[in-house]
């Protein structure tokens, strides 16, 4: 028996994050805690492990509608922040704004250093970022790093995202996932009722204030989605992406 489950997100074009790809990744995190393993690694495909929201389908939705689809990003993103078990993301390619989210919500982070991009690009885009991202943001990486990540908006190389905490550790492509599964099995060598007692503990205090503020948040976040500024640049970024 496997301590390690590798969990594979093939979800169309880049990983982009559509509601079937959200429904993917819960099923995955659904199987993943059935099974028997104690620790998983979350890995992408090709040059991406996810490019993030899938804007094409989602620039013409209407408020109510988006609303939906961000409620459930989050719910998702807190079923693996959530996890008991410990998951080491295996950054194998570009992770991009939800791509990005997806890759904090895990415990470790390992990224090829190759020539990919890794950051939460929003404010580029005139949008904001709801409490499920920034509460595992803050607790993922020191506070001076906050600024260039989430104020700026900006994408990183794998050097200077290691530099900036967003990542733990950087490898080659040929070793990713192999390295990642080692360091996975290291933390499921560990007794896991300890880990998951510790790993709750520790996340509690943005678990709960998720719960207690993600209402008024989301809809922070929607009257900046809903912008004429980000209207702009979505709809710019949407044209670029068809082209």
């Amino acid at each position: 028996m496997d301590e390690v489950a590798v969990l594979r997100i093939t979800g169309g074009k880049a990983n982009a994050m559509s509601a079937e790809l959200l429904d993917a990744i819960e099923r995955l995190i659904d199987d993943f805690e059935a099974g028997p393993a104690r620790a998983a690694v979350l890995i992408g495909y090709e040059r991406f492990f996810s490019a993030g929201l899938a804007l094409p389908t989602l620039i013409d939705l209407d408020r109510p509608a988006m609303k939906r689809f961000i409620e459930r990003f989050g719910v998702v993103m807190m079923r693996v922040f959530q996890c008991p078990r410990p998951i080491v993301a295996a950054i194998n390619g570009h992770a991009i704004a939800g791509g990005c989210v997806l890759a904090l919500q895990c415990d470790w982070r390992l990224m090829v250093d190759a020539d990919a991009r890794i950051g939460l690009n929003e404010t580029q885009l005139g949008i904001g970022l709801p409490s499920s991202v920034l509460e595992p943001l803050r607790l993922a990486v020191p506070p001076a790093s906050i600024v260039p990540i989430a104020y700026e908006g900006r994408l990183f190389s794998p050097p200077e995202a290691l530099a900036l905490g967003l990542v733990h550790e950087l490898t080659t492509l040929a070793e990713l996932e192999t390295r990642a599964v080692t360091r996975a099995r290291a933390l499921a060598s560990v007794p896991s009722t300890a880990v998951a007692q510790v790993k709750l503990g520790v996340r509690r205090p943005a678990i709960d204030w998720i719960a207690r503020h993600s209402a008024e948040e989301t809809e922070r976040w929607l009257d900046t989605w809903f912008s004429s500024d980000a209207r702009d640049r979505l709809t710019q970024a949407v044209a670029k992406l068809k082209r």
